[in-house]
């Protein structure tokens, strides 16, 4: 017998002033669905997602939810006024007995739930909003960005947590590993429309171009017959005027069809000039050690750059990406060691906290207030790669419209900060490019355009990024944070990088292996560890071992109740399902610790 759907929404229009921004839009989740809701910035999925939730009313049209069906909704910027913590914000509808869930979220994604929301950064209250949610366990979830601020253990630690539920969810995120890795099925939201692929987003792109080209076809043809029409209008309806009203009827519904057709938004005329090339070694780290107070950042640490290198940096937040990103430029210097840097650099930095934006300023402010891009006595000039252009032209040719212009910094999305950063970086030539978080907020379009531009610069490029679709496609180093002052340096990306044993290769010709112990190939005959995947999953197995067993622990004194069935047979049977369940994910965990842990023995 079919389920009944959890979530329907039925011509569905909504308008907010201009263009619609649905119009007769009809959808369906059902039990058990792992959609990707994706589409451009400002394409309108966070407002389908509030449609979705029941937070925004259409102007016209029906939203149905199954009786008794529990909708979790986690937005971008979620509101803490009358929470003295992040804790108490998370655990807001739980019942006491149940906290335990929003602490083992915490510390999966590593924040305090102590901490006072006034205090706490964007990334943290997000996170406790994404706790919330979880630890709520509704039978619908609705997750708006949820890896946006996580970094790429919180994201790991997410993605496990999503693949064992048996929630349905939407997903919107421009984090392709993440959707690839979680999503069954896929909605696609342009131009009002919204399009249902029955996959998950592996193929999504290659669907999505097929259906573009098509249109153009299409398009194409109108266009045409439209021309056909319009020549035999003027040359021979003088001739037949009352016999071919009808045809002139016809070519007003083409023009009329043609002029109804949305053009698509075009992607950012990103680009990238080189500076003169830079020396052929950009920097040079030996034995250096960096720390703050008790905190070792660098231990022993050993680099070398090259030009035309692109070095990723991956790692926990707050492990030291960025501390090092500025001891290789100079703004920072080492405790110990020594660091040699390379001839004729010019550097562009992308700052991952947008510092380099007056969030009160106008964009245009933004761009002609920058003494390099100002031109002498031209208020509404910038200067652009050796070239003047007009303020708007330029802010154009980053998908800004013209009344955007004079608007404030603040008022932008965070794609939108991101875009107009690019465009101030863009504007000057640099042979070194350090990116800190580039691709945070940008769609995936603008990511394919800006994965383009780099795998062509001449220069280098030094990027933090927690994007690990991003880093393997641009990537030829990658630089492992593990902590306590230890980095590793892997040939390739991020796939490279745990494919590779920890005793393995870990520099190529073009890249010179970080000192942080033994080194080189194994010996004939020398048996091979763990790789890093499972070397991972051994680390982490006892803390989800814990886990389990405090779950499991917590839901067994659930049970006990003898008038639970009685009283809440739907609670009994959650909590009955949820306890198998992690019986089972106990005991594989277990098998797989034995597994790891005598290969790791033997290759000893």
């Amino acid at each position: 017998m079919a389920q009944a759907p959890l979530l329907q929404l039925a011509n569905i229009s909504l308008t907010f002033g201009g263009n619609p921004v649905f119009d007769g839009l009809d959808l369906v989740i059902q039990p058990g669905d792992r959609v990707a809701l994706v589409g451009r910035n400002g394409s309108g999925k966070s407002t389908l997602m509030k449609v979705m939730a029941g937070l925004v009313e259409a102007d016209q049209g029906a939203r149905s939810l199954s009786p008794g069906t529990s909708v979790g909704y986690m937005e971008q910027d979620p509101d803490f006024a009358g929470f003295a913590t992040l804790g108490e914000f998370a655990t807001q509808n739980l019942d006491p007995a149940e906290h335990y869930r929003v602490e083992m979220a915490a510390e999966g994604l590593d924040f305090d739930p102590a901490l006072d929301p006034a205090r706490a950064s964007g990334g943290e209250r997000r996170r406790a909003a994404l706790a919330k949610l979880l630890a709520e366990a509704p039978e619908l979830m609705l997750l708006d960005e949820p890896t946006n601020h996580l970094d790429i253990n919180a994201i790991g630690w997410l993605e496990a947590r999503l693949r064992e539920t048996r929630a349905a969810y939407v997903l919107i995120s421009h984090d392709r590993a993440f959707l690839r890795a979680l999503t069954r099925a896929t909605l696609w939201v342009d131009r009002g429309q919204v399009r249902r692929r029955d996959s998950g987003f592996d193929g999504f792109e290659d669907w999505r171009d097929t259906l573009w080209a098509e249109e153009d076809e299409a398009r194409h043809k109108l266009n045409r017959k439209i021309k056909a029409e319009a020549r035999w209008a003027v040359e021979g309806i003088s001739a037949r005027r009352k016999r071919n009203q009808g045809r002139v009827r016809a070519l007003q519904a083409l023009r009329a069809e043609r002029a109804g057709q949305i053009k698509r938004q075009g992607t950012a005329a990103m680009a990238l000039e080189a500076a003169p090339p830079s020396g052929k070694l950009v920097a040079e780290l030996e034995h250096v050690d960096k720390g703050f107070g008790d905190r070792v950042i660098l231990r022993d640490f050993s680099l070398r750059v090259m030009r035309g290198e692109c070095v990723a940096f991956v790692g926990p937040n707050g492990v030291g990406k960025t501390t090092l990103l500025r001891l290789i430029t100079g703004e920072l210097e080492p405790d110990q060691g020594s660091i040699r840097r390379g001839t004729n650099l010019v550097t562009a930095v992308f700052d991952q906290t947008r510092a380099q934006l007056d969030p009160n300023a106008t964009l245009w402010e933004n761009l002609t207030g920058d003494p390099l891009m100002r031109v002498s006595g031209q208020a509404d000039q910038v200067m652009v790669r050796g070239q003047p252009k007009h303020v708007v032209g330029y802010l154009k040719e980053f998908l800004f419209d013209e009344s955007q212009a004079r608007a404030p910094v603040r008022s932008l999305s965070g794609g939108e900060k991101a875009r107009l950063l690019l465009a101030r970086i863009m504007a000057q030539p640099a042979n070194l490019l350090v990116l800190d978080e580039p691709t945070n907020d940008l769609d995936i379009e603008t990511l394919d355009l800006l994965q383009d531009i780099l795998s062509e610069f001449d220069g280098t490029v030094l990027l933090v990024s927690h994007d690990r679709d991003f880093i393997d496609r641009i990537a030829t180093t990658t630089l492992v944070f593990e902590g306590e002052g230890r980095v590793t340096a892997y040939a390739g990306g991020w796939t490279d990088a745990r494919a590779q044993t920890v005793e393995g290769v870990k520099s190529s010709a073009n890249t010179v292996a970080v000192a942080t112990g033994s080194k080189g190939k194994p010996k004939a005959g020398q048996k091979r560890g763990l790789s890093f995947t499972e070397s991972h999953r051994l680390e982490s197995l006892p803390a989800e071992i814990d886990r389990l067993e405090a779950e499991i622990a917590k839901l067994g004194e659930l049970l006990s109740d003898p008038e639970l069935f009685s009283r809440a047979p739907a609670k009994f049977q959650k909590a009955t399902e949820a306890l198998a369940m992690r019986k089972a994910a106990l005991e594989q965990a277990e098998e797989d610790w034995l597994s790891l842990s005598e290969k790791a023995e033997t290759a000893r």
